[in-house]
């Protein structure tokens, strides 16, 4: 609880300042513009509040989700109106679907001009009313201390995401009073925290008469907090069963386990995707069963009993219909099944158990994520893994893009615990990966931060380089260079009759050169032989490095889930070796083997 601050006379800038500071904020992401001059000149006249300078609002929304994801902290963003404030609706987006804390500070034109079409006007609260988890347009100065303090409020209570305040010009210069952050809550926004008592009870005694049972697991565990975690490993660990995640909620529960299934979904393992058609209770904890991982709804895990809890009851039955439904914060309600199973002294069927991990070993015998290598090309698969083995062991923070290496970063890159990873998994923005690099990078300096990245996706936002050079931020932007937009060229090939319209990455910078021209370092590998070296060399350097790693231009990312197909109807890497693609899927999408 903040100590309790006395109110005073100061101007709107200085409130915002004085604000940010009291909710302990110590960095901000943006870019200045004539309508939030005034912040700027406040920040100016001290030191306690770092300005990280963004070469884009995007970079800056995205470099604060990246702080935000690896912190557990409210990411904030400061930038201007009109374009300043539009050209940062896609991060905010990016937040809103992937449960990012942020608060997005923007300018206005002052209150008598709003309306009249003024110089760099918008409506920013019309055009963000659905990019944001709540917005605000401040009317009265005396208002703007309470709207900053709710606006954290919201950001991080319940199932996090973006809040904006939109604040005049004119109410920056003007003077009103400052009131601090103690007791601050929002009068109609309370989230349940605590799941009901004999939900989780009777959730309990489901799982204790599971046969074949799972855990599915999301991004909720990893936003509730390390503790969360923690209580996850525990309760995995009492009941033996097995578990899996979803892309935003890897490091949750660490790789290396054996109970550990792999990431499910359209590019998810074999035996997790299986183990959660063919289970009979499924336990989601903190995911929203989203379109990636229950491929054609109606044949979804059909013969399971659903467990669901969630803090948002709007995700709640919303896409498929659970049977014990769980209003609450996934880390507590996690800490009372723990509870529960260790004080009634809950056992699974053990017989059952040892059959259900024997079909599971049936399907891991798959290998799914087995890959052709080869000592000419670098396999796109084989360079994540190298990556990994160098960087393993260190405190690392991984960041991508959007594509298929996103999906091979996710498979071959493993990780140990949460706030490790960030990605944009909702959105899917490419441009994400090297901004969110530089936040990730700013909270944690003496980290290893490295953006796993697509030659096309990385160029989305590539102005960002000058902030790490200006920052001196050493991440390591790792590109997976196939010289194609490689998801959109697979899709094509396996449902466009290998019609590859405007997914050849043509006129490619070279990125040696490009890194070089922004004052950090360029390296081109191309040779398998002397990819452990180069990666090394890209570690070893104090600075931010630019790491071309050409790689084979075709290769298709598997396991796969075809759109508009069952979660369990995949198709593995042997099977789409075949020399005739066609004969994997026809034209329509239908599996033929």
């Amino acid at each position: 609880m903040a100590k309790k601050i006395a109110k005073q006379q100061m101007t709107g800038a200085e409130i915002v300042v004085r604000a940010l500071l009291d909710q302990g904020v110590d960095t901000i992401f943006g870019y200045p513009g004539g309508a939030v001059l005034p912040i700027y000149d406040a920040l100016f006249q001290q030191n306690e509040l770092q300005h990280i300078l963004a070469r884009h609002e995007q970079g800056a929304t995205h470099s604060a989700e990246g702080y935000a994801r690896s912190t557990g902290k409210v990411g904030v963003v400061l930038v201007t109106s009109g374009p300043g404030a539009t050209n940062a609706v896609t991060g905010m987006v990016d937040a809103l679907m992937d449960s990012i804390p942020l608060v997005v500070i923007t300018g206005q034109v002052p209150t008598h001009l709003i309306g009249t079409d003024a110089f760099q006007e918008c409506d920013t609260v019309g055009i963000t009313r659905a990019a944001t988890k709540h917005n605000y347009l401040v009317k009265d100065v005396n208002d703007l201390a309470r709207i900053l303090h709710e606006a954290f409020y919201v950001a991080r209570s319940g199932r996090p995401g973006p809040v904006l305040v939109d604040i005049p010009k004119d109410l920056q210069f003007a003077a009103g009073l400052y009131t601090g952050p103690e007791n601050v809550s929002h009068p109609t926004y309370q989230p349940r925290v605590k799941g009901d008592e004999d939900r989780i009870r009777a959730a309990v005694e489901l799982m204790a008469s599971a046969r074949k049972p799972v855990f599915y697991t999301g991004g909720g565990i990893i936003n509730s907090g390390p503790e969360a975690s923690e209580a996850l490993r525990e309760l995995v660990h009492a009941t033996g069963f097995p578990i899996t995640s979803t892309l935003m909620g890897l490091g949750a529960f660490p790789a290396s386990d054996k109970q550990w299934l792999g990431m499910l979904g359209m590019h998810g393992t074999y035996e997790a995707n299986h183990t959660m058609h063919d289970c009979d209770v499924m336990i989601c904890l903190g995911a929203r069963f989203d379109d990636r991982v229950t491929g054609r709804v109606d044949a979804f895990s059909p013969g399971s009993k659903k467990i669901h809890v969630d803090i948002d009851p709007s995700s709640i039955n919303k896409i498929i219909k659970v049977d014990i439904p769980i209003i609450g914060d996934v880390g507590n309600v996690i800490k009372e099944m723990l509870r529960l199973w260790k004080d009634e002294k809950k056992k699974a069927d053990k017989d059952a158990l040892k059959d259900w991990w024997k079909q599971i070993g049936r399907w891991r015998s798959r290998k799914s994520l087995n890959y052709t290598g080869s000592k000419n090309i670098i396999k796109p698969q084989y360079a994540v893994e190298r990556l990994y083995e160098a960087t393993k062991g260190r405190e690392t923070y991984v960041t991508t893009e959007v594509g298929q290496h996103q999906m091979w970063a996710a498979q071959y890159y493993h990780f140990e615990q949460p706030n490790r990873w960030m990605t944009s998994g909702g959105l899917g923005t490419m441009g994400y990966g090297l901004p969110a690099a530089i936040g990730a990078q700013v909270a944690h300096p003496d980290a290893l931060v490295c953006c796993i990245a697509g030659e096309a996706s990385v160029l989305m936002n590539m102005q960002e380089m000058s902030t790490a050079t200006q920052f001196r931020l050493p991440i390591k932007v790792f590109i997976l260079n196939n010289e194609y937009m490689g998801m959109v060229r697979q899709w094509q090939q396996l449902l466009h009759g290998a019609r590859y319209s405007q997914s050849y990455s043509e006129a490619l910078p070279d990125f040696v050169k490009l890194a070089e021209a922004y004052g950090g370092k360029g390296i081109r590998c191309e040779d398998p032989a002397e990819l452990d070296q180069k990666i090394q060399e890209m570690l070893d350097y104090d600075g931010p490095v630019l790491f071309d790693c050409r790689v084979e231009k075709v290769e298709n990312c598997f396991p796969m889930i075809p759109s508009g197909k069952a979660h369990n109807d995949m198709i593995l890497g042997d099977a789409a070796a075949a020399e005739d693609i066609g004969s994997v899927i026809s034209e329509e999408g239908k599996v033929l083997v």
